[in-house]
């Protein structure tokens, strides 16, 4: 006996909508097991729905570019404990502020690690340290900054994937402003009164501020962080060099034993994040971060002539690569 032909799904309310839109080449979202409105016979999450997901998973390698100070979003991201930046919305998120214009501060960690939070003033914290959903980290900060601005006051932002099409933040904020991190010693920044936290809240507080390594910010070079842990201190600078050149001309530098910020110091490794390489150098205990200004300028200059040499690299210059390489360690 004959199959019968498979009977087609009844049409659903706003179907006609869906085929006309479909018709004319675009292809609405729907849910993941309705009929793709493309006709296809496949349910959308097998069909256009895979190419929406694709299209949002898609890892972006550099989601900083483009926003000012690249390399200190990416060291509030992976490096530093406590910090806050004030951020300039541009007309695009204005437009999602219900006519308000709140004060938006970019923060390393919010509690629970909250991806943003509207804070009882109706200013907005915007948390960086959040786990990533879509691939592009600076899309997950800007539909959470979106949602943030349209929230009522003392409501968190909850994780969400955001939508493929949705605003990143270099669409959001005013890319031309200056990009000033300050950084903190504890996180007393996440509540409007600090000296009012009780309970849970108070007690979240102080375990937070227990794990905060010292970390400062050098001031005589760009996006170079120093942080003291048990036994030795170290300096983990962010820098903006693609890595191929920035590995040859660290290489150069180590082969002539020149790749260190004074005596008892060492060039370690680096980290990969987000695009950029960080190198890291160990140093003594007792190095602090303002005994680190000079040696590091001096180590700028040195690093500006060795990026500029582009004879090939010996044969020992080559084995200093190779060990900088085999200890290199990609984060994010």
């Amino acid at each position: 006996m004959a199959k019968k032909p498979p009977q087609k799904a009844p049409a659903r309310a706003g179907s006609n909508t869906a085929a006309s839109a479909a018709a004319a080449g675009e292809i609405p979202v729907v849910g993941a097991r309705e009929a793709c409105p493309c006709g296809s016979g496949r349910r959308y999450k097998a069909c256009h729905g895979r190419e929406a997901s694709h299209a949002v998973q898609e890892l972006v390698q550099r989601p900083f570019e483009g926003l000012p100070g690249e390399g200190d979003w990416v060291a509030l991201r992976e490096l530093v404990p406590a910090a806050t930046v004030p951020l300039t919305l541009n007309a695009a998120a204005l437009k999602g502020a219900n006519g308000e214009v709140p004060a938006v501060t970019l923060a390393t960690v919010l509690p629970m690690a909250w991806p943003a939070m509207r804070r009882q003033d109706g200013s907005v914290l915007l948390g960086l340290q959040t786990h990533g959903s879509s691939g592009d980290i600076s899309r997950d900060l800007g539909d959470a900054l979106l949602q943030a601005l349209s929230v009522e006051p003392g409501t968190p932002v909850p994780p969400r994937r955001p939508a493929a099409d949705a605003p990143r933040l270099q669409e959001l904020v005013d890319t031309s402003a200056a990009f000033e991190p300050t950084l903190h010693s504890g996180f007393e920044f996440w509540l409007d009164d600090a000296d009012a936290a009780v309970g849970e809240v108070a007690a979240s507080l102080e375990s937070a501020n227990a794990t905060i390594i010292p970390t400062v910010r050098l001031a005589s070079v760009e996006t170079a962080y120093w942080c003291s842990v048990p036994d030795k201190n170290h300096l983990r600078w962010v820098m903006p060099h693609a890595e191929d050149r920035l590995l040859d001309a660290l290489a150069r530098l180590a082969a002539k034993d020149d790749a260190g910020l004074g005596e008892g110091t060492k060039l370690v490794g680096s980290f990969r994040a987000h695009g950029l390489t960080v190198p890291v150098w160990d140093l003594p205990s007792e190095m602090t971060a303002e005994d680190c200004e000079k040696p590091a300028a001096a180590f700028a200059e040195r690093l500006a002539g060795a990026l500029a040499d582009s004879a090939p690299l010996t044969g020992q210059e080559r084995r200093a690569r190779a060990g900088l390489v085999n200890r290199q360690v990609t984060l994010g």
